[in-house]
């Protein structure tokens, strides 16, 4: 398993609980926004942790954490997460999964064995900008498209949320994705920052006043919809 970095305790990562993070390296995609290239594109060997360090470390931790959020790059690129989601299970925590959705069958695999206890998924644009948001020309969008389906079934505790940068993001793609994500529970557009570990930059943070139009022009079809980072 490349666990490529270990936070050991946040409360940003996993929304109302102690948590720890894990990072595992690799992804299928190259959003040129991505704030994690040194797991994506700039993976350093020196940088892996042993799972048993993990494992040993949630083992002392019990009863101080409440959950782990399992994240990348994309978690379930590599079948070996599905022993890591079970171990972690095995010691009484609660799991978040991270995705970028691509892997509709390893989703429905986590969730229908009960490795995870909520999913929070990206949406990286509209349907039509997805091969230019995820930096894939001929993207095929139909397993992000069964995923967000299967999450809005309800088969599992989820949020959708959208990663927002004035030069891929407008009011337009926005409502788009209001429509495709209508009747799901929650959605959070996330300000865009320069974290320097980019896989190409370029890009601005939104500012507070446009963050809200999106806020506004999401909320005629979802219910739920808060920002992030402003």
């Amino acid at each position: 398993m490349q666990i490529h970095g270990f936070q050991k305790m946040t409360l940003l990562d996993y929304p109302g609980k102690v948590a720890a993070t894990i990072f595992i390296a690799g992804c299928n995609l190259r959003c040129p926004f991505c704030h994690n290239a040194s797991l994506v594109t700039r993976i350093n060997l020196a940088d892996y942790i042993p799972t048993e360090d993990v494992i040993s470390y949630l083992k002392k931790r019990r009863g101080l954490l409440d959950g782990v959020c399992v994240t990348g790059g994309e978690p379930l690129l590599t079948d070996g997460v599905f022993e890591l989601l079970s171990e972690i299970k095995s010691l009484g925590y609660s799991v978040k999964l991270d995705s970028n959705g691509t892997f509709p069958e390893k989703l429905r695999r986590a969730v229908f064995g009960g490795l995870c206890d909520t999913v929070a998924m990206d949406i990286k644009n509209c349907p039509e900008k997805y091969p230019e948001t995820v930096g894939i020309k001929d993207f095929d969008i139909s397993p992000v498209l069964e995923s967000v389906e299967f999450l809005k079934s309800g088969a599992v505790d989820c949020e959708f949320r959208t990663t927002v940068m004035p030069e891929l993001h407008s009011a337009e793609d926005i409502d788009k994705i209001g429509r495709w994500l209508s009747g799901a529970e929650r959605y959070y557009l996330q300000a865009f920052k320069d974290s320097g570990d980019l896989i190409r930059g370029g890009f601005s943070s939104p500012s507070p006043d446009f963050m809200n139009i999106l806020q506004k022009t999401a909320l005629k079809y979802i219910q739920k919809v808060e920002v992030r980072g402003i």
